[in-house]
């Protein structure tokens, strides 16, 4: 599935990003001093191409941490939900521990049966106490 995934989508992506980038080769000035045009105190020529790219790159990530950002509730949400069930599953394993010490001492309650009787003392006929 990768090698389909590959050749039928990251293949024309990548002829059409050389396409891309031969049409585009020439250099272009980008300013950053907005108060002189004309003799910029902080200018850079790069390739369109190049430009153009950092800044889909530069784009891609400031979306991304605006996704993060704003996800921030769900995750949040999703640690407390895990504390919590971490601890239920404490206390499950406390309580089965409890029951089992405890399941022990319940078999005592139920009197012993006298041996000339016919039918077990203190018991149904299902054999359950009474």
């Amino acid at each position: 599935m990768r090698k389909f995934f590959t050749v039928v989508v990251v293949l024309p992506l990548l002829v059409l990003f050389v396409i891309f980038a031969v049409a585009n080769r020439h250099f272009v000035t980008v300013s950053f001093d907005p108060f002189n045009a004309t003799d910029p105190a902080l200018a850079v020529s790069v390739p369109l191409f190049a430009l153009i790219i950092a800044v889909a790159i530069l784009g891609v990530i400031a979306g991304g941490c605006a996704t993060w950002i704003g996800q921030r509730r769900w995750r949040r949400a999703a640690r407390r939900h895990q504390a919590d069930a971490e601890a239920a599953r404490a206390q499950v394993v406390q309580l089965s521990a409890a029951a089992r010490e405890n399941q022990g001492s319940a078999q005592s309650l139920v009197p012993a049966a006298p041996a000339r009787l016919f039918a077990p003392y203190g018991r149904d006929k299902q054999g359950a106490a009474l």
